[in-house]
């Protein structure tokens, strides 16, 4: 038997999903210590202005803890409080969608830190910055795992890294890759309700943004586009992106969030004069989709055959089909719960255990 190998996670960001993610790490703790002979141990948690130094390891009182005891702080301090306790095999967890955190990624992998993370923009901004922030990786021989930025839990950028690495040649990637739209096209075009109805539910399980609008820009579904394009060595901007707003104009700009609710239902009309227009074998779906010799990346609302894979979806599942040269007409198709902070924070999970395997 091998001796004990011991992680060490710097967690940034305690709300929905990192919360979760240290309660199942917790709950997972002698799982992974008896088969995969793991010990994590989290000595610092942080959220968007305090850090708690947790030196004694002990995890089960973090939240009581870090009320008493967290002060403020800068990455800087981090980096130093690490090198003085002498940590090995640091990760580095991302679980904010700070833009600020993610300009100190090379920072922490120049100070010895391997970083995981649920944020996407460190993989959709400036292709300069992506391709810099790859160049220091290698540079310091860090890893950078980002599972959960297309598919929440679901194994897709691991699925299309294999598949391109090993010379398959990738043709298309198309799907719905919004959980929270998923839900409202699967109701909309199921249920005799109008658009509405439909998203203020969709509000009130927590499945859209705060701002619903978030998720009707499509600009998150654009973001999974371009991280996945980008897995294929396309040299592509956002703003490479065609994006279709499901946002009015007459309901965007500076419209504020409360005018919108109360002005919801100018969305109904146009919306069922789409789904009117449908055929009886036809459902709505709003989908992402990437040519990958043409290089183009596409947000659409599209109608779709009720028989296929994408237009058989329910609930709020997301899906992504994967058409290559070997398998021909017939894609790939992975499916399941593509949002929520359990299936979120179990993919986190997942790579810290897959990173920790390859750290010495």
């Amino acid at each position: 038997m091998s001796s004990r190998k011991t992680i060490h996670l710097v967690i940034f960001g305690i709300g929905n999903v990192g919360s979760t993610l240290i309660s199942q790490i917790n709950a997972s703790k002698e799982r992974l210590q008896s088969q995969l002979n793991l010990n994590i141990e989290i000595p610092v948690v942080t959220n968007s202005k305090l850090v708690f130094f947790n030196d004694e390891g002990d995890i089960d009182t973090w939240e009581t803890n870090f009320k008493k005891f967290s002060v403020p702080f800068d990455v800087s301090d981090i980096i130093t409080f690490v090198k003085e306790q002498q940590y090995e095999n640091v990760i580095a967890v991302d679980a904010t969608a700070s833009a600020d955190l993610v300009k100190n990624y090379i920072s922490l992998i120049e100070n010895g830190f391997h970083i995981v993370s649920a944020n996407k923009l460190a993989n959709t901004l400036h292709y300069e910055f992506y391709d810099g922030l790859r160049l220091a990786l290698k540079k310091h021989k860090k890893s950078f795992l980002y599972e959960t930025n297309v598919g929440a839990g679901l194994p897709i950028i691991e699925t299309i890294r294999n598949l391109y690495d090993s010379g398959e040649e990738i043709e298309k990637i198309r799907g719905v890759f919004s959980g929270s739209l998923s839900y409202v096209f699967n109701t909309f075009s199921s249920e005799n309700k109008t658009f509405s109805k439909v998203l203020t539910k969709a509000s009130h399980l927590g499945l859209t943004e705060p701002d619903a609008r978030e998720d009707l820009s499509g600009n998150d579904v654009a973001r999974k586009l371009l991280i996945l394009a980008r897995e294929l060595d396309l040299n592509v901007e956002f703003q490479n992106v065609k994006i279709q707003s499901l946002v009015p104009k007459n309901l965007n700009g500076k419209t504020s969030l409360h005018q919108f609710k109360t002005r919801i239902k100018e969305l109904d009309q146009p919306f069922l004069e789409r789904k009117d227009a449908l055929s009886k074998n036809q459902v709505l779906r709003y989908v992402g989709e990437l040519n990958v010799a043409e290089k183009r990346l596409e947000v659409k609302l599209i109608s779709e055959e009720k028989q296929s894979a994408l237009g058989q979806l329910k609930g709020s599942d997301a899906i992504f089909e994967i058409f290559t040269k070997s398998y021909g007409a017939q894609p790939i198709v992975i499916q399941g719960a593509g949002a929520g902070k359990e299936v979120t924070a179990r993919g986190v999970l997942s790579d810290i255990v897959k990173l920790s395997n390859h750290i010495n």
